[in-house]
Protein backbone atom coordinates (compact mmCIF):
# COMPACT_ATOMS: atom_id res chain seq x y z
CA UNK A 1 0.00 0.00 0.00
CA UNK A 2 1.24 3.59 -0.91
CA UNK A 3 0.24 6.15 1.22
CA UNK A 4 -1.91 9.22 0.13
CA UNK A 5 0.62 11.89 -0.28
CA UNK A 6 3.43 9.45 -0.54
CA UNK A 7 5.63 10.23 -4.05
CA UNK A 8 4.69 8.01 -6.82
CA UNK A 9 7.50 5.76 -8.81
CA UNK A 10 8.25 7.26 -12.32
CA UNK A 11 7.00 4.75 -15.22
CA UNK A 12 9.48 2.88 -17.24
CA UNK A 13 9.16 4.47 -20.81
CA UNK A 14 10.62 2.82 -23.98
CA UNK A 15 12.37 3.89 -27.09
CA UNK A 16 11.16 2.02 -29.74
CA UNK A 17 14.00 0.48 -31.22
CA UNK A 18 14.74 -0.74 -27.18
CA UNK A 19 10.97 -2.17 -26.89
CA UNK A 20 11.59 -4.55 -30.17
CA UNK A 21 15.54 -5.44 -29.09
CA UNK A 22 13.64 -6.28 -25.45
CA UNK A 23 9.80 -8.19 -27.60
CA UNK A 24 12.98 -10.37 -29.57
CA UNK A 25 15.31 -11.19 -26.52
CA UNK A 26 12.02 -12.49 -25.18
CA UNK A 27 10.96 -14.49 -27.76
CA UNK A 28 14.87 -15.90 -28.51
CA UNK A 29 14.59 -16.68 -24.42
CA UNK A 30 10.64 -18.25 -24.79
CA UNK A 31 11.36 -20.05 -28.04
CA UNK A 32 14.45 -20.86 -29.16
CA UNK A 33 14.84 -22.83 -32.08
CA UNK A 34 11.31 -23.95 -33.38
CA UNK A 35 10.18 -25.90 -36.06
CA UNK A 36 7.44 -23.94 -38.35
CA UNK A 37 5.09 -26.10 -41.17
CA UNK A 38 3.39 -23.97 -43.83
CA UNK A 39 3.20 -22.97 -47.39
CA UNK A 40 5.85 -21.21 -49.32
CA UNK A 41 3.82 -17.78 -50.77
CA UNK A 42 5.68 -14.12 -52.03
CA UNK A 43 8.93 -15.80 -52.45
CA UNK A 44 11.90 -13.03 -53.66
CA UNK A 45 15.16 -14.21 -54.65
CA UNK A 46 17.75 -11.29 -53.85
CA UNK A 47 20.82 -10.96 -55.74
CA UNK A 48 22.56 -11.31 -52.86
CA UNK A 49 21.55 -14.65 -52.66
CA UNK A 50 18.97 -14.04 -49.79
CA UNK A 51 15.57 -15.31 -49.80
CA UNK A 52 12.39 -13.41 -48.44
CA UNK A 53 9.01 -15.21 -48.69
CA UNK A 54 5.36 -15.84 -46.39
CA UNK A 55 4.14 -19.07 -44.77
CA UNK A 56 0.90 -19.48 -44.45
CA UNK A 57 -1.45 -21.77 -42.87
CA UNK A 58 -2.96 -24.28 -45.53
CA UNK A 59 -6.55 -25.37 -44.45
CA UNK A 60 -6.52 -24.18 -40.64
CA UNK A 61 -6.63 -20.57 -40.66
CA UNK A 62 -5.16 -17.27 -42.43
CA UNK A 63 -2.15 -17.10 -40.45
CA UNK A 64 1.09 -15.85 -42.11
CA UNK A 65 4.74 -15.53 -40.94
CA UNK A 66 7.23 -13.54 -42.44
CA UNK A 67 10.60 -15.61 -43.23
CA UNK A 68 14.00 -14.69 -44.28
CA UNK A 69 16.77 -17.22 -45.28
CA UNK A 70 20.08 -15.73 -45.72
CA UNK A 71 22.84 -16.76 -48.58
CA UNK A 72 24.29 -19.51 -46.40
CA UNK A 73 21.77 -21.31 -45.32
CA UNK A 74 19.89 -21.38 -48.76
CA UNK A 75 23.00 -22.53 -50.22
CA UNK A 76 22.65 -25.77 -48.84
CA UNK A 77 19.50 -26.72 -49.72
CA UNK A 78 18.55 -30.08 -51.98
CA UNK A 79 16.00 -28.34 -53.66
CA UNK A 80 14.70 -25.55 -55.13
CA UNK A 81 12.00 -23.21 -53.10
CA UNK A 82 9.01 -22.54 -55.47
CA UNK A 83 5.90 -20.44 -54.05
CA UNK A 84 3.24 -23.46 -53.46
CA UNK A 85 5.34 -25.22 -51.51
CA UNK A 86 4.90 -26.99 -48.23
CA UNK A 87 7.76 -26.98 -46.06
CA UNK A 88 9.15 -27.39 -42.71
CA UNK A 89 11.47 -24.42 -41.76
CA UNK A 90 13.58 -24.44 -38.32
CA UNK A 91 15.04 -21.18 -37.32
CA UNK A 92 14.29 -18.63 -34.63
CA UNK A 93 11.68 -16.19 -34.00
CA UNK A 94 12.92 -12.10 -33.73
CA UNK A 95 11.67 -8.76 -34.49
CA UNK A 96 12.86 -7.06 -37.83
CA UNK A 97 12.94 -3.24 -36.54
CA UNK A 98 12.46 -1.31 -39.66
CA UNK A 99 8.85 -2.34 -39.76
CA UNK A 100 8.30 -4.06 -36.68
CA UNK A 101 7.45 -6.83 -37.90
CA UNK A 102 7.85 -10.78 -36.53
CA UNK A 103 9.67 -12.75 -38.78
CA UNK A 104 11.53 -16.26 -38.44
CA UNK A 105 14.97 -16.49 -39.81
CA UNK A 106 15.02 -19.72 -41.21
CA UNK A 107 18.38 -21.86 -40.99
CA UNK A 108 17.17 -24.56 -42.76
CA UNK A 109 13.99 -26.05 -44.27
CA UNK A 110 12.36 -29.12 -45.84
CA UNK A 111 9.75 -30.47 -48.26
CA UNK A 112 6.70 -31.58 -46.40
CA UNK A 113 3.10 -32.98 -47.47
CA UNK A 114 1.75 -31.66 -50.64
CA UNK A 115 4.76 -29.63 -51.49
CA UNK A 116 6.54 -32.85 -51.53
CA UNK A 117 3.99 -34.65 -53.50
CA UNK A 118 3.89 -31.92 -56.06
CA UNK A 119 7.74 -31.76 -56.21
CA UNK A 120 7.01 -35.97 -57.20
CA UNK A 121 3.94 -34.64 -59.81
CA UNK A 122 6.18 -32.71 -61.71
CA UNK A 123 9.07 -35.11 -61.89
CA UNK A 124 6.81 -37.45 -63.03
CA UNK A 125 4.96 -35.20 -65.48
CA UNK A 126 8.54 -34.55 -67.19
CA UNK A 127 9.40 -38.24 -67.67
CA UNK A 128 6.48 -39.35 -68.88
CA UNK A 129 6.64 -36.56 -71.04
CA UNK A 130 9.86 -37.36 -73.05
CA UNK A 131 8.18 -40.92 -73.53
CA UNK A 132 5.56 -39.41 -75.13
CA UNK A 133 2.83 -40.14 -72.96
CA UNK A 134 1.24 -37.07 -73.64
CA UNK A 135 1.93 -36.51 -77.02
CA UNK A 136 -1.24 -34.72 -79.34
CA UNK A 137 -0.17 -37.18 -82.29
CA UNK A 138 -1.19 -40.16 -80.41
CA UNK A 139 -4.38 -39.06 -79.09
CA UNK A 140 -7.78 -40.32 -81.29
CA UNK A 141 -11.38 -38.63 -81.96
CA UNK A 142 -13.90 -39.04 -79.65
CA UNK A 143 -16.59 -41.34 -81.51
CA UNK A 144 -19.34 -38.46 -82.37
CA UNK A 145 -22.75 -40.66 -82.29
CA UNK A 146 -21.59 -42.92 -79.37
CA UNK A 147 -24.37 -45.58 -78.83
CA UNK A 148 -22.63 -46.57 -75.10
CA UNK A 149 -20.91 -44.75 -73.14
CA UNK A 150 -18.74 -46.21 -70.24
CA UNK A 151 -18.09 -44.56 -66.80
CA UNK A 152 -15.43 -45.72 -64.35
CA UNK A 153 -15.62 -44.06 -60.86
CA UNK A 154 -16.93 -44.58 -57.61
CA UNK A 155 -20.53 -45.38 -57.01
CA UNK A 156 -20.96 -43.57 -54.39
CA UNK A 157 -19.47 -40.54 -55.91
CA UNK A 158 -21.36 -37.45 -56.97
CA UNK A 159 -19.14 -37.11 -59.86
CA UNK A 160 -21.29 -40.80 -61.23
CA UNK A 161 -24.30 -38.58 -60.24
CA UNK A 162 -23.05 -35.18 -62.59
CA UNK A 163 -22.61 -37.43 -65.59
CA UNK A 164 -25.45 -39.66 -65.24
CA UNK A 165 -27.86 -36.37 -65.25
CA UNK A 166 -25.56 -34.73 -67.50
CA UNK A 167 -26.15 -37.52 -70.28
CA UNK A 168 -30.03 -38.02 -69.45
CA UNK A 169 -30.54 -34.17 -70.39
CA UNK A 170 -28.68 -34.17 -73.30
CA UNK A 171 -28.86 -37.70 -75.07
CA UNK A 172 -31.44 -40.17 -73.32
CA UNK A 173 -30.84 -42.17 -76.39
CA UNK A 174 -27.33 -43.51 -75.10
CA UNK A 175 -26.69 -46.24 -73.16
CA UNK A 176 -24.54 -46.08 -69.97
CA UNK A 177 -22.42 -48.72 -68.38
CA UNK A 178 -20.88 -47.96 -65.11
CA UNK A 179 -17.09 -49.52 -64.08
CA UNK A 180 -17.21 -49.03 -60.67
CA UNK A 181 -13.91 -48.22 -58.65
CA UNK A 182 -12.42 -46.94 -55.87
CA UNK A 183 -11.29 -43.13 -56.59
CA UNK A 184 -9.17 -41.91 -53.43
CA UNK A 185 -6.76 -43.71 -51.32
CA UNK A 186 -4.19 -46.82 -51.55
CA UNK A 187 -6.66 -49.34 -52.99
CA UNK A 188 -7.81 -46.64 -56.11
CA UNK A 189 -4.71 -47.02 -58.37
CA UNK A 190 -4.73 -50.54 -58.69
CA UNK A 191 -8.88 -50.40 -58.90
CA UNK A 192 -9.19 -47.55 -61.86
CA UNK A 193 -6.23 -49.91 -63.57
CA UNK A 194 -8.43 -52.64 -63.32
CA UNK A 195 -11.90 -51.06 -64.18
CA UNK A 196 -10.34 -50.10 -67.44
CA UNK A 197 -9.00 -52.95 -68.27
CA UNK A 198 -12.30 -54.39 -67.93
CA UNK A 199 -13.89 -51.79 -69.88
CA UNK A 200 -11.38 -52.29 -72.91
CA UNK A 201 -11.78 -56.12 -72.78
CA UNK A 202 -15.61 -56.25 -72.90
CA UNK A 203 -15.42 -53.93 -75.48
CA UNK A 204 -18.54 -52.90 -75.65
CA UNK A 205 -18.96 -49.27 -75.65
CA UNK A 206 -17.83 -46.54 -77.97
CA UNK A 207 -16.57 -43.76 -75.27
CA UNK A 208 -15.39 -44.32 -71.83
CA UNK A 209 -15.23 -41.73 -69.22
CA UNK A 210 -13.28 -41.55 -66.18
CA UNK A 211 -14.14 -38.73 -63.79
CA UNK A 212 -14.34 -37.82 -59.96
CA UNK A 213 -14.98 -34.67 -57.56
CA UNK A 214 -12.31 -32.13 -56.65
CA UNK A 215 -10.01 -32.72 -53.43
CA UNK A 216 -6.88 -31.87 -52.61
CA UNK A 217 -3.58 -33.06 -54.60
CA UNK A 218 -3.51 -36.17 -51.95
CA UNK A 219 -6.98 -36.52 -52.85
CA UNK A 220 -6.72 -36.69 -56.09
CA UNK A 221 -3.20 -38.44 -56.13
CA UNK A 222 -4.32 -41.48 -57.73
CA UNK A 223 -5.25 -40.18 -61.00
CA UNK A 224 -1.29 -39.13 -61.26
CA UNK A 225 0.09 -42.91 -60.22
CA UNK A 226 2.18 -43.87 -63.54
CA UNK A 227 0.18 -47.11 -63.50
CA UNK A 228 -2.72 -45.41 -63.86
CA UNK A 229 -1.47 -42.78 -66.20
CA UNK A 230 0.02 -45.50 -68.54
CA UNK A 231 -3.47 -47.19 -68.43
CA UNK A 232 -5.31 -44.14 -70.05
CA UNK A 233 -2.90 -43.72 -72.84
CA UNK A 234 -2.81 -47.82 -73.43
CA UNK A 235 -6.59 -47.70 -73.65
CA UNK A 236 -8.21 -49.00 -77.02
CA UNK A 237 -11.13 -47.09 -76.36
CA UNK A 238 -10.96 -43.74 -76.88
CA UNK A 239 -11.07 -41.80 -73.66
CA UNK A 240 -12.41 -38.62 -71.85
CA UNK A 241 -11.18 -38.02 -68.45
CA UNK A 242 -13.00 -35.65 -65.99
CA UNK A 243 -11.48 -35.23 -62.78
CA UNK A 244 -11.43 -32.69 -59.84
CA UNK A 245 -12.66 -28.66 -60.64
CA UNK A 246 -11.62 -26.34 -63.48
CA UNK A 247 -8.31 -25.64 -61.76
CA UNK A 248 -7.41 -28.87 -61.01
CA UNK A 249 -4.71 -31.23 -63.31
CA UNK A 250 -3.84 -34.15 -63.30
CA UNK A 251 -1.32 -36.75 -65.42
CA UNK A 252 -4.63 -38.63 -66.35
CA UNK A 253 -6.18 -35.65 -67.74
CA UNK A 254 -2.95 -35.19 -69.65
CA UNK A 255 -2.52 -38.96 -71.04
CA UNK A 256 -6.55 -39.03 -71.80
CA UNK A 257 -7.43 -38.70 -75.80
CA UNK A 258 -9.88 -35.50 -74.36
CA UNK A 259 -9.43 -33.43 -71.00
CA UNK A 260 -12.84 -31.89 -69.64
CA UNK A 261 -12.09 -29.28 -66.74
CA UNK A 262 -15.48 -31.15 -64.64
CA UNK A 263 -17.23 -34.74 -64.48
CA UNK A 264 -20.03 -33.07 -65.70
CA UNK A 265 -18.58 -31.41 -69.00
CA UNK A 266 -16.80 -34.92 -69.81
CA UNK A 267 -20.65 -36.13 -70.17
CA UNK A 268 -21.46 -32.96 -72.28
CA UNK A 269 -17.97 -33.67 -74.52
CA UNK A 270 -18.59 -37.65 -74.50
CA UNK A 271 -22.37 -37.05 -76.31
CA UNK A 272 -23.72 -34.53 -78.50
CA UNK A 273 -27.21 -33.14 -77.70
CA UNK A 274 -30.11 -35.13 -78.74
CA UNK A 275 -31.68 -31.69 -80.38
CA UNK A 276 -28.64 -31.68 -82.34
CA UNK A 277 -28.67 -34.88 -83.85
CA UNK A 278 -32.36 -34.63 -84.55
CA UNK A 279 -31.86 -31.21 -86.23
CA UNK A 280 -28.52 -32.75 -88.16
CA UNK A 281 -30.29 -36.38 -89.38
CA UNK A 282 -33.38 -34.43 -90.30
CA UNK A 283 -31.39 -31.86 -92.03
CA UNK A 284 -29.63 -34.84 -94.22
CA UNK A 285 -33.28 -35.85 -94.64
CA UNK A 286 -34.14 -32.97 -96.25
CA UNK A 287 -30.92 -33.23 -98.42
CA UNK A 288 -31.12 -37.21 -99.09
CA UNK A 289 -35.18 -36.23 -100.25
CA UNK A 290 -34.24 -33.09 -102.61
CA UNK A 291 -31.52 -34.98 -103.91
CA UNK A 292 -33.55 -37.86 -105.06
CA UNK A 293 -36.42 -35.95 -106.25
CA UNK A 294 -33.43 -33.95 -108.73
CA UNK A 295 -32.33 -37.84 -109.79
CA UNK A 296 -35.68 -38.31 -110.67
CA UNK A 297 -36.48 -35.43 -112.85
CA UNK A 298 -33.57 -35.67 -114.56
CA UNK A 299 -34.21 -39.14 -115.15
CA UNK A 300 -37.62 -38.89 -116.21
CA UNK A 301 -36.13 -36.03 -118.83
CA UNK A 302 -33.48 -38.72 -120.32
CA UNK A 303 -36.62 -40.83 -120.34
CA UNK A 304 -38.52 -38.53 -122.26
CA UNK A 305 -35.95 -37.71 -124.67
CA UNK A 306 -35.15 -41.78 -125.20
CA UNK A 307 -39.14 -41.96 -126.02
CA UNK A 308 -39.41 -39.28 -128.50
CA UNK A 309 -36.23 -41.04 -130.29
CA UNK A 310 -37.75 -44.29 -129.98
CA UNK A 311 -41.26 -43.59 -131.20
CA UNK A 312 -39.45 -42.65 -134.51
CA UNK A 313 -36.67 -45.03 -135.77
CA UNK A 314 -37.06 -44.07 -139.47
CA UNK A 315 -35.39 -40.61 -138.15
CA UNK A 316 -32.85 -42.35 -136.81
CA UNK A 317 -32.34 -44.72 -140.00
CA UNK A 318 -32.64 -42.29 -143.47
CA UNK A 319 -29.29 -40.49 -142.00
CA UNK A 320 -27.75 -43.57 -141.84
CA UNK A 321 -29.33 -44.87 -145.22
CA UNK A 322 -28.34 -41.95 -146.95
CA UNK A 323 -24.44 -42.60 -145.84
CA UNK A 324 -24.74 -46.34 -146.77
CA UNK A 325 -25.59 -45.06 -150.18
CA UNK A 326 -22.65 -42.42 -150.64
CA UNK A 327 -20.53 -44.72 -149.38
CA UNK A 328 -21.33 -47.16 -151.63
CA UNK A 329 -21.12 -44.71 -154.72
CA UNK A 330 -17.71 -43.59 -153.23
CA UNK A 331 -16.86 -47.24 -154.02
CA UNK A 332 -18.18 -47.75 -157.48
CA UNK A 333 -16.50 -44.67 -158.95
CA UNK A 334 -13.48 -45.02 -156.86
CA UNK A 335 -11.99 -48.36 -157.73
CA UNK A 336 -11.85 -47.51 -161.21
CA UNK A 337 -9.95 -44.34 -161.06
CA UNK A 338 -7.75 -45.86 -158.92
CA UNK A 339 -6.96 -48.56 -160.97
CA UNK A 340 -6.46 -46.09 -163.69
CA UNK A 341 -4.11 -43.84 -161.85
CA UNK A 342 -2.25 -47.29 -160.87
CA UNK A 343 -1.99 -48.02 -164.38
CA UNK A 344 -0.63 -44.53 -164.98
CA UNK A 345 2.10 -44.81 -162.88
CA UNK A 346 2.93 -48.41 -163.67
CA UNK A 347 3.35 -47.36 -167.57
CA UNK A 348 5.40 -44.56 -166.73
CA UNK A 349 7.79 -46.55 -164.33
CA UNK A 350 7.48 -49.42 -166.98
CA UNK A 351 9.33 -46.46 -169.72
CA UNK A 352 11.63 -44.63 -166.91
CA UNK A 353 13.09 -48.48 -166.04
CA UNK A 354 13.18 -48.94 -169.90
CA UNK A 355 15.27 -45.94 -170.87
CA UNK A 356 17.35 -46.14 -167.29
CA UNK A 357 18.33 -49.69 -168.71
CA UNK A 358 19.63 -48.45 -171.86
CA UNK A 359 21.56 -44.95 -170.50
CA UNK A 360 23.52 -48.21 -168.11
CA UNK A 361 24.19 -50.58 -170.76
CA UNK A 362 25.47 -47.93 -172.81
CA UNK A 363 27.48 -46.37 -170.20
CA UNK A 364 29.08 -49.74 -169.42
CA UNK A 365 30.02 -50.38 -173.51
CA UNK A 366 31.67 -47.59 -173.68
CA UNK A 367 33.68 -48.26 -170.51
CA UNK A 368 34.67 -51.47 -171.53
CA UNK A 369 35.98 -50.56 -174.77
CA UNK A 370 38.24 -47.49 -173.19
CA UNK A 371 39.77 -50.37 -170.92
CA UNK A 372 40.14 -52.78 -174.13
CA UNK A 373 42.31 -49.96 -175.89
CA UNK A 374 43.98 -49.33 -172.49
CA UNK A 375 44.71 -53.61 -172.09
CA UNK A 376 45.81 -53.40 -176.19
CA UNK A 377 48.55 -50.63 -175.74
CA UNK A 378 50.10 -52.44 -172.79
CA UNK A 379 49.87 -55.54 -174.86
CA UNK A 380 53.90 -56.68 -174.92
CA UNK A 381 53.56 -58.03 -178.44
CA UNK A 382 52.96 -54.49 -179.71
CA UNK A 383 56.15 -52.71 -178.13
CA UNK A 384 57.98 -56.34 -180.09
CA UNK A 385 56.32 -55.22 -182.79
CA UNK A 386 58.02 -51.72 -183.24
CA UNK A 387 61.45 -53.52 -183.01
CA UNK A 388 62.00 -54.16 -179.59
CA UNK A 389 63.15 -58.19 -178.34
CA UNK A 390 62.84 -59.87 -174.51
CA UNK A 391 65.55 -61.00 -173.39
CA UNK A 392 65.67 -63.80 -171.10
CA UNK A 393 67.61 -66.72 -169.45
CA UNK A 394 67.01 -70.18 -170.70
CA UNK A 395 64.57 -70.14 -167.35
CA UNK A 396 62.35 -67.77 -168.60
CA UNK A 397 63.79 -65.12 -166.31
CA UNK A 398 63.85 -61.54 -167.84
CA UNK A 399 66.91 -60.13 -168.38
CA UNK A 400 67.38 -56.28 -167.08
CA UNK A 401 71.01 -55.97 -166.46
CA UNK A 402 73.99 -56.82 -167.72
CA UNK A 403 75.44 -57.49 -164.71
CA UNK A 404 73.33 -60.74 -164.37
CA UNK A 405 75.25 -62.48 -166.97
CA UNK A 406 78.27 -63.01 -168.07
CA UNK A 407 80.57 -63.96 -171.49
CA UNK A 408 79.08 -67.60 -172.87
CA UNK A 409 76.02 -67.16 -170.94
CA UNK A 410 73.12 -68.59 -173.07
CA UNK A 411 70.24 -66.51 -173.60
CA UNK A 412 67.12 -66.39 -175.32
CA UNK A 413 65.30 -63.52 -177.23
CA UNK A 414 61.85 -63.42 -178.35
CA UNK A 415 60.88 -61.41 -181.14
CA UNK A 416 57.39 -60.30 -182.62
CA UNK A 417 57.49 -63.52 -185.00
CA UNK A 418 59.61 -66.12 -182.90
CA UNK A 419 62.47 -66.14 -181.00
CA UNK A 420 66.48 -66.70 -180.73
CA UNK A 421 68.67 -68.82 -178.44
CA UNK A 422 71.95 -66.66 -178.36
CA UNK A 423 75.28 -67.23 -176.77
CA UNK A 424 77.19 -64.16 -174.93
CA UNK A 425 80.75 -63.32 -176.29
CA UNK A 426 81.19 -59.98 -174.51
CA UNK A 427 79.06 -58.08 -172.17
CA UNK A 428 79.36 -54.33 -172.38
CA UNK A 429 78.26 -51.77 -169.79
CA UNK A 430 76.76 -48.73 -170.60
CA UNK A 431 79.66 -46.36 -169.58
CA UNK A 432 81.70 -48.23 -172.47
CA UNK A 433 78.16 -47.88 -174.81
CA UNK A 434 78.82 -44.40 -174.54
CA UNK A 435 82.16 -44.17 -175.50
Amino acid sequence: MIEAGADLPRRLVWGVTALLQAAADALVARFGACVVRGEITNLTQAASGHCYFTLKDVGQGDGALRCAMFRRASGLLDFKPADGQQIEARGRLSVYGPRGELQLVVESMQRSGAGALYERFLRLRARLAEEGLFDDAAKRPIATFPRRIGVVTSLAAAALHDVLTALSRRAPHVAVVVYPSVVQGADAPGALVAAIELANRRAEVDTLILCRGGGSLEDLWAFNEERVVRAVRGSSIPLVCGVGHETDVTLADLAADLRAPTPTAAAELAAPPRATCLEALAARAATMRRRMSDASDSHAQRLDRAALRLARPADVLAPRRRLLELLAHRLTSGVPRRFEGCRAVLEQSKQRLSRSTWVCLRTHEARLAARADRLDALDPRRVLARGYALLTDLDGHAVVSTRAVGVGAALRALLDDGGLDLSVTAVVGADQQRR
